[in-house]
């Protein structure tokens, strides 16, 4: 039951951070554009995270109401991490909502491959976004494993 509730730690507080790092998200992009100018890093890399930045910063000014769409995003992060309190309780009974979140893990490919170059993303980004996808999937993984293995009430 510890292995079980520290790969569902795990997910989950990958989950709180992908959330709570989705509200400042002007701030963060500041805070990377000094950080990586400050080290070596390939040009291509300093442009993007620049223009991120640049394009956060002009949508702030001008536009704040568009930044409540990422705060959606947190807001899902953090409910969706809430779920696995009933993994975390009885994972024998809420096997399916582990189930849910390796469904939800593989489903970040495809949307990362089709919103990725729809919205001209660089392709390193692309592969960023899908490696959530590919590491979330682990610990989950892991977790359903172990369950598989506890004795259940059912045959």
């Amino acid at each position: 039951m510890k292995a079980i509730r520290a790969w569902l730690l795990l997910f989950t507080i990958g989950l709180v951070l992908s959330g709570v790092t989705a509200f400042p998200l002007v701030t963060e992009m500041r805070l990377l554009s000094e950080l990586i100018h400050g080290v070596p890093a390939p040009e291509a890399v300093i442009v993007w995270v620049d223009r991120v930045r640049d394009g956060l910063v002009a949508t702030d000014a001008n536009y704040p109401f568009v930044a409540y769409g990422t705060d959606w995003l947190a807001f899902a992060h953090l409910v969706i991490a809430m779920a696995f309190w009933g993994p975390w309780r009885d994972p024998v009974r809420n096997l399916w909502v582990i189930e849910w979140g390796m469904i939800c893990c593989v489903a970040i490919i495809p949307l990362a491959l089709i919103a990725g170059p729809a919205r001209h993303l660089p392709w390193g980004w692309t592969v960023i976004d899908m490696s959530f996808g590919v590491l979330g999937v682990v610990p989950l993984i892991m977790a359903r494993r172990l369950v598989k293995r506890l004795p259940t009430a059912h045959p």
